[in-house]
């Protein structure tokens, strides 16, 4: 009896990622169709991230499996991201972060790629952003966009296009504490469609004062001052999106927040109660709910907090997986 034959599995290097990403207006439908999964009865199912904490004792290895329920059996996808974080790497030159993305055959379990999540950590966070911004963006009555964006990491590169795609001839201000970085990345927003200027602080402040959008990325670590951008700092009607937790948003500009959102309510409140959201409220929705609801944007200002889901990884990456087979691109794996 001849044994039945295995779906091929496929390795696809960073290279090959970036390769078969799909143009920013595919990310962004992508990562909105994920919010909404999150806020669906039954869309999705997305245990707590499980943990373990390695040496030195700010750094971190996390298990993120994530289904999405599709219509039938077919339509449904299933992986998981697997993600480490030691901030010692920067000493080191090499990534502080590093991921895989592995996805399973819905119907067999069996796996069908691996993948580097690197650029899809980057760029499913970024489209995130652009979901929040394409949604609950400040009003700016015909005005030329102003944008601030704290931190020239991976993070920051990654949110460019985006801001150039939501906020057309957006004017952005960069700041990060390393001056060469935020020269490169300078020069990286300048040749990026969509941005019309470019203007680097010595302060974060200087930055975010008076910004329609304020975005922090900044990096994580131990000698990092958390909490520092209190409601003083932000103009009335800011859209406000940290990517960072709450490494530069104070807990109060949450707080007075018209609107405060996050991507997930039961993974927010439980960094919440580890300490990673000291004074932070609920929020009064999460992204999907308020996209499901057509919750208007308020008057004042909006705070979008997105943590990273591991939903949004696997539907990355299966959108990259079609787009690698039918361009032939990636290493098939022996079993």
């Amino acid at each position: 009896m001849t044994a039945p034959l295995l779906p091929p599995l496929r390795w696809l290097c960073a290279a090959d990622v970036i390769t078969a990403m799909p143009p920013i207006s595919e990310r962004l439908d992508l990562a909105e169709r994920t919010m909404v999964a999150l806020a669906t009865p039954d869309g999705s199912e997305l245990p707590s991230k499980i943990a373990i904490h390695p040496r030195p004792a700010t750094s971190f290895v996390h298990a993120m499996p994530a289904m999405l329920r599709g219509a039938d059996l077919f339509g449904d996808l299933i992986g998981m991201k697997w993600v480490a974080g030691f901030d010692t790497n920067n000493e080191l030159g090499i990534p502080a972060i590093s991921a895989l993305v592995i996805l399973n055959d819905a119907a067999t379990g069996i796996p069908i790629a691996i993948m580097d999540g690197g650029p899809i950590t980057a760029q499913r966070t970024a489209a995130v952003s652009g979901v929040a911004l394409r949604r609950f963006g400040p009003d700016l009555g015909g005005r030329v966009p102003t944008a601030a964006l704290i931190g020239a990491g991976v993070q920051g590169r990654s949110h460019l296009p985006v801001l150039g795609y939501v906020l057309p001839g957006v004017a952005l201000h960069l700041f990060d504490r390393d001056a060469r970085r935020s020269e490169a990345l300078a020069a990286a927003a300048q040749a990026t469609p969509g941005i019309w200027a470019v203007e680097i602080h010595a302060a974060a402040r200087d930055a975010v004062q008076g910004s329609d959008v304020v975005l922090t990325a900044a990096s994580f670590g131990p000698t990092v001052e958390r909490q520092t951008m209190t409601n003083d700092w932000l103009a009335p009607g800011a859209t406000v999106i940290p990517v960072d937790y709450a490494t530069y948003c104070a807990a109060e500009v949450a707080r007075d927040a018209a609107l405060f959102l996050v991507d997930q309510r039961e993974q927010y409140l439980a960094n919440r109660e580890a300490g990673n959201f000291d004074g932070y409220p609920d929020p009064h929705a999460t992204l999907g709910e308020a996209l499901l609801a057509r919750t208007a944007r308020p008057e004042g200002r909006v705070v979008v907090t997105h943590l990273g889901v591991g939903l949004s990884d696997v539907v990355f990456a299966d959108a990259i997986l079609r787009s690698a087979e039918a361009a032939d691109i990636g290493v098939i794996l022996p079993r």
